[in-house]
């Protein structure tokens, strides 16, 4: 479970993650990040890292929806920790992730975090 201090929860700063951060994106996730370096002036930033997830109902019912959350949850757990300081993250399920394997998410996640982070 990522802990508190990590999740995203205001509607702001999931808009402030789409619109203005760098988007990486493939047939199961698409992930939206934004640095400080990016908007210092209008950002609440603290200093850890925080991840928000958009699994909409084109995924799926609720049940796999939910099932993809948990993994993606689970999956950017082990990523936060490589991510620059006081970023905000938006992981966007495409509809192909509710047959992806768990192996399959991680490695899109991947590619995608490391396509935005070198960016």
């Amino acid at each position: 479970m990522l802990p508190a201090s990590h999740r995203l929860s205001s509607a702001a700063d999931f808009q402030l993650a789409v619109r203005r951060g760098r988007r990486a994106g493939g047939p199961l996730v698409v992930v939206h990040l934004v640095t400080q370096n990016v908007d210092k002036a209008t950002s609440s930033f603290g200093d850890p890292v925080r991840v928000g997830f958009v699994v909409s109902r084109a995924v799926g019912p609720a049940v796999t929806r939910n099932r993809v959350k948990r993994r993606l949850r689970h999956l950017m757990r082990e990523r936060v920790a490589s991510l620059p300081v006081g970023s905000l993250v938006v992981v966007r399920a495409m509809s192909g992730a509710a047959g992806a394997t768990y192996r399959d998410l991680g490695e899109a996640l991947d590619r995608c975090l490391g396509r935005v982070v070198s960016s």
